[in-house]
């Protein structure tokens, strides 16, 4: 009775809080294809650890990663094909006796609560599964129950990735091995009955858990690795068997129930903080299984599934990035496959950064932080690696004495491959200055990101190369992944600006190496910058050459609109009209090339050019078949990662915009959207912000100050006010924001 009380006081806290509308859940009425894993299985992780569940009703199949879990090395010679990949930890199988006479098939993920459940009828009896993987408690459970007792007798059986060696004693599978790279692992996973027995059979099939007559059953799995963020260990640690240990037999002692409360908690104290409505979608659209009601969006407004959308990247990268941990990859956290697209790895000439784009936006700002503590695990191997690139020696002819590079991609020791991105070091600073520009953190500032940006300045300041003029450009770079290598590509020109705008930004907010700062923002001020060309458009190189007819994928030449600062609709309007009509003509046509990605990318290019039109249409993209799969997973295709978390980050750029010292209100509102509210987004200056519309035009937003200093600038249209507002208090504003 007391745990009835409890559920239902959480469902009804939930239901406040919008977290139980039908909005916040995917469902469908099939199981996943076992060859279709990544395209239709449903996603949950603890950041550590993931899995995907199918829930197919005679065999559940829980495919297990673990985040750490990578062949290769330190990678010295560049070479892609030896770099390693990220790994399939092993999958687990259960297997159900009298599953047969299905009906009232239903299989979810509730992003509220981040649960995904599958029940269905089968002989009269109604079963349940439940699954989730706990952050606090580091565990993936899973919970098999039924509306009559002793209903459930089968097996369970493992398929490790890697033919570790298993062992079967008691009620608990062990897996233990070692890559060829030295990396040791191990998983476990215990099966905990109430009613019923559980005996261990081998025989010359399989050694496997037979389980006869339960009530209920639940599956808790734990898993680790001896990685550390560490080069002078090797990337080395502990043998991870304790660790693992001690996690599934705390998990036990707590029992489903109370790690199921726990996990609820934790995961909603980072998902709660911003709610969305975009306004009603009609009952013929709820009514529909997610896989068939995305087709439908593609071509008709579905508000509800829009803020799903949204909210989908919030919970993948809360799912895959928490401090700690590695930063999501290609795919994120999850992966079936030993050899997978592009090794599921960090790519360095936008992914990565995709991925993160949502972070500080979304309020998920901690979940940041795994980016950074790779990048700087990483950074020994990779400056000696540029310093033995004769990529880089300087004008002199000397090797790099100073800084770092990095390659299109690389791995989580060391090692990179394919080749040099030269600008991507500029890049993964940027993620570093944006963390402190939304949290004001000058401790972080000081001991994370600013070295490492001073590092990468030193390394620009000594490769730049100064043409007749005393104009500054990067030598030798590449607009990815379109045209030859040259001076002064228009993508490296704009991130080394960047780069050396937010340095300058960081040294006053530290008040610190005031020469140095001085001497940076004079290399700053001589770069080249983009050029407009003969037919009106951002210059993609130094030479006017651009093809209007060209529909290229990538638009790497408009970093400067988004994600960086350099070009925008009040400070430089010629630039971006310029660069509208290089978004324009890239087109969305279905025989080009543009993916997934790229439509997250230009939904938030046409945010910062306050088209919201034009952003809404690349939204509306993401959901053909083309671009997402059923489980919405973006679908490059295959499947990848960064166009849910760039969408997330479009959509609020849509609504909310702060990259020009001013917290802008609705800058690319579009008509699909004409009432809605949002709620919890952050703004840089430490703010964080509510949005209510109607009619397509603001009724009320409300300021909060987090970190700021007390003083936010607001803008909605044309007025601009300044709003003093002290540490910890929250302003209400109306819609002439007052």
């Amino acid at each position: 009775m007391k745990k009835t009380i409890i559920i239902t006081a959480l469902c009804a806290l939930a239901a406040a809080m919008n977290l139980c509308a039908g909005d916040l859940t995917m469902w469908y009425q099939q199981p996943a294809a076992d060859n279709k894993a990544m395209n239709e299985a449903l996603p949950i992780g603890n950041a550590r650890m993931g899995g995907l569940i199918f829930g197919k009703p005679e065999r559940e199949r829980i495919c297990l990663n673990e985040d750490s879990l990578w062949t290769g090395g330190e990678n010295p010679d560049g070479n892609y094909d030896t770099m390693g990949a990220y790994q399939v930890l092993g999958n687990a199988f259960v297997n159900l006796l009298g599953q047969t006479n299905v009906s009232g098939y239903r299989r979810e993920l509730n992003l509220g609560d981040a649960l995904a459940k599958v029940s269905y009828t089968a002989n009269g009896v109604k079963f349940r599964r439940e699954f989730f993987c706990s952050h606090p408690a580091g565990v993936l459970a899973a919970q098999f129950s039924a509306d009559k007792k002793a209903a459930y007798s089968g097996s369970i059986e493992l398929a490790d990735g890697h033919v570790g060696k298993v062992v079967v004693a008691g009620n608990r599978f062990t897996v233990t091995g070692t890559l060829d790279n030295g990396m040791k692992f191990e998983w476990q996973v215990l099966a905990l009955n109430q009613g019923g027995t559980v005996t261990t059979v081998t025989d010359t099939n399989s050694t496997r858990l037979e389980f006869k007559n339960c009530d209920n059953l639940t599956l808790l799995v734990a898993a680790g690795t001896d990685y550390v963020f560490d080069y002078a260990k090797q990337y080395h640690g502990d043998d991870p068997h304790a660790r693992v240990s001690a996690q599934i037999e705390a998990a036990a002692k707590n029992g489903f129930f109370k790690l199921k409360t726990a996990h609820i908690q934790d995961y909603q104290s980072l998902f709660n903080r911003v709610s969305a409505d975009f306004g009603q979608s009609s009952d013929a659209q709820t009514s529909l299984p997610t896989n068939q009601r995305k087709i439908e969006a593609f071509k008709t407004v579905d508000p509800g599934l829009e803020a799903l959308l949204f909210q989908y990247g919030r919970y993948l990268l809360i799912s895959c990035s928490r401090p700690g941990g590695l930063p999501a990859n290609l795919q994120g956290l999850w992966n079936d496959n030993n050899s997978p697209p592009w090794h599921s790895d960090y790519h360095a000439n936008i992914n990565i950064q995709m991925n993160y784009w949502p972070a500080e936006v979304a309020n998920l700002g901690e979940c940041h932080t795994p980016f950074f503590d790779l990048i700087a695990s990483q950074l020994p191997a990779w400056r000696k690696a540029t310093a033995a690139a004769k990529d880089f020696e300087t004008a002199d002819g000397n090797f790099t004495q100073r800084g770092f590079a990095i390659r299109t991609s690389h791995n989580i020791t060391g090692g990179m491959g394919w080749k040099w991105d030269k600008t991507a070091n500029a890049w993964y600073c940027q993620h570093l200055w944006e963390h402190y520009a939304f949290g004001l953190d000058k401790n972080y500032l000081r001991i994370m990101a600013y070295p490492i940006m001073k590092e990468t300045c030193e390394f620009w300041e000594d490769h730049l190369k100064e043409l007749p003029d005393g104009k500054l450009v990067v030598p030798d770079a590449w607009s990815p992944e379109h045209g030859p290598t040259e001076d002064g590509v228009s993508y490296s020109q704009e991130i080394v600006w960047d780069l050396f705008n937010n340095y300058v930004q960081a040294a006053d907010a530290l008040g610190v190496d005031k020469d140095y700062r001085d001497q940076i923002a004079a290399l700053r001020d001589r770069l080249v910058t983009p050029q407009i060309g003969h037919w009106g458009q951002l210059q993609e190189w130094m030479t006017d050459r651009d093809d209007p007819n060209d529909h290229h994928r990538h638009t790497s030449h408009l970093f400067a609109v988004y994600p960086g600062t350099q070009i925008s609709v009040s400070r430089t309007p010629e630039l971006a009209k310029a660069a509208k009509i290089s978004l324009d003509a890239r087109g969305i046509a279905p025989d080009s090339d543009v993916r997934e990605w790229s439509f997250a990318w230009r939904t938030a290019l046409y945010a910062r050019l306050h088209d919201g039109e034009d952003a809404y249409k690349m939204l509306q993209q993401l959901f053909s078949a083309r671009n997402t799969c059923p489980n919405l997973f973006g679908l490059h295709p295959p499947m990848q990662i960064d166009g849910n978390f760039g969408i997330t980050a479009g959509i609020a750029e849509m609504l909310l915009q702060s990259q020009a010292g001013e917290i802008e209100l609705l800058p690319a509102l579009p008509a699909e959207w004409p009432t809605g509210k949002i709620s919890g987004l952050r703004a840089r200056g430490g703010f964080e912000v509510g949005i209510e519309w109607n009619d397509g035009k603001l009724v009320s937003a409300t300021v909060k100050n987090v970190s700021g200093d007390g003083e936010a600038k607001v803008r909605y249209g044309e007025k601009v006010v300044t709003v003093d507002v002290k540490p910890g208090q929250t302003k209400l504003l109306n819609a002439q924001l007052e």
